[in-house]
């Protein structure tokens, strides 16, 4: 009998970045790891996409054409409190990390420290 392997999925992962680089950069570091995700484009569709996909986390860009993630970010915290949004940008700014955490985020990383999402997520398991 052939036994077949699995791969378990520890944590469902919603990106959310206006440049499928980006997305594409971000899943290629976490690559590795067992996640299931789903991307979208702007923070304007981060709410649906949310609801639909129900991520234990989500990897949320500051700048966005349509809607920030500090808008995005507020939306989704009032919805469902219990959502854990890491910001993923370029700005190393303290009035932005400081607006971030206060619009509900659990984290804030640089994109050029991308390894640094990885130790978050691992640091903080879901189940």
């Amino acid at each position: 009998m052939k036994s077949i392997q699995m791969k378990t999925v520890l944590s469902k992962i919603l990106i959310v970045d206006d440049h499928a680089e980006a997305r594409q950069m971000i899943r290629f570091f976490l690559g590795d790891l067992p996640f299931d995700f789903e991307e979208c484009a702007d923070g304007a569709d981060a709410l649906d996409c949310y609801e639909a996909f129900q991520p234990d986390w989500v990897l949320m860009d500051w700048k966005m054409k349509r809607m920030n993630g500090l808008a995005a970010t507020r939306q989704i915290t009032t919805a469902y409190p219990q959502a854990k949004i890491i910001i993923v940008t370029d700005y190393n700014d303290d009035d932005l990390r400081r607006a971030a955490f206060k619009a509900g985020a659990f984290g804030y990383v640089l994109k050029e420290n991308l390894f640094d999402v990885s130790e978050l997520l691992q640091a903080n398991p879901n189940h």
